[in-house]
């Protein structure tokens, strides 16, 4: 044990169970302020992506007279009735690496499932994307570092695309809307996970389900896939249980509280280890679930005649097909 000297001269003081530790203990490592920067590189990949695939759209080439925009050039819009969103066509699409359920399955290009998450259907799409990245993306990225926020946007982005390509066929889709769908499942899962360290709750949920209502309005326009929307969200929301969890307020106020106070010594909660190991179970059986049914052709169709409606829904000024 040491002796008041020693603590005096800087030596370790004792510590007793169950008690707040001295304030020469390190903070907790959680309480680390990240600086953000794969959300902005993603940021600026998407805007580039899309200026790559609108120039190797070249409008005019093909639809002279009927080009939106046409004082932007090759850079013009195709038609409304084909992209109502201000976008290319589902050529070039399909030929910068949309995501084509034949293509996938047929002709063994897998890669789809990771290229289409960084392609953009119009500038609507790129919009409304970009800016649920940077107002959930920066946040997340910027409490729990890059590798968590990476790994969930792209797992959400490649359980999106599976889900998508099991329903819908006759389409091509594109988007990194599943992925951002992720985010905001993984926000959703830290807010019930962490629930104790919230001050204001409801605000955050009401801002959550906001954005989640516009996302799912632009899922039922053509090239924008509600399927994919609903895979990221899933995937995103079981993925935020297991790499988001963070020590409970119990245990995080013992730094406030003065050297020799009562305090839990638990740093997780017995709920948060439960979610946790239910939502691996879930995410392990439903990627290897998904993988095997798509890869083997499966046609969700067949047991859900109007899941495709989730994901588009035609009118006389569009259709959703090719």
């Amino acid at each position: 044990m040491a002796t008041r000297a020693d603590v005096e001269k800087g030596g370790p003081a004792r510590k007793e169970p169950g008690k707040v530790p001295s304030p020469l203990y390190p903070q907790h490592e959680g309480e680390r302020e990240w600086v953000p920067w794969l959300v902005p590189v993603i940021f600026v990949a998407s805007i580039t992506v899309f200026v790559v695939t609108m120039y190797a759209n070249n409008c005019p080439a093909r639809d002279t007279n009927k080009c939106v925009a046409r004082f932007l050039g090759r850079f013009s819009f195709q038609p409304l009735r084909q992209n109502p969103l201000f976008g290319p066509s589902s050529a070039t699409l399909t030929k910068m690496g949309a995501l084509v359920w034949e293509k996938v399955v047929h002709r063994h290009q897998g890669w789809r499932l990771l290229s289409s998450m960084w392609l953009h259907a119009g500038v609507i799409h790129l919009v409304a994307n970009m800016l649920c990245l940077l107002f959930i993306g920066m946040r997340l990225e910027q409490q729990f570092g890059y590798v968590r926020i990476g790994a969930i946007y792209v797992l959400s982005g490649v359980g999106g695309a599976v889900l998508s390509s099991l329903v819908v066929r006759n389409r091509v889709t594109v988007g990194a809307s599943g992925a951002l769908l992720g985010l905001l499942g993984a926000m959703l899962s830290e807010l019930l996970t962490n629930w104790t360290i919230y001050t204001n709750k409801a605000a955050a949920v009401a801002t959550l389900l906001s954005v989640a209502a516009v996302n799912l309005v632009l899922g039922v326009l053509p090239h924008v896939d509600n399927l994919a929307h609903l895979g990221g969200f899933l995937a995103g929301f079981l993925l935020g249980f297991v790499v988001l969890m963070r020590p409970h307020l119990g245990w995080m106020e013992r730094y406030g509280l003065p050297a020799g106070a009562p305090c839990t010594a638990r740093k997780y909660l017995a709920y948060q280890w439960t979610l946790l190991a239910v939502a691996i179970i879930i995410l392990l059986v439903g990627f290897a679930a998904g993988m095997a049914m798509l890869f083997r052709g499966a046609n969700a169709n067949d047991s859900c005649h109007w899941c495709h409606y989730l994901s588009c829904v035609p009118t006389a000024r569009w259709n959703c097909t090719n």
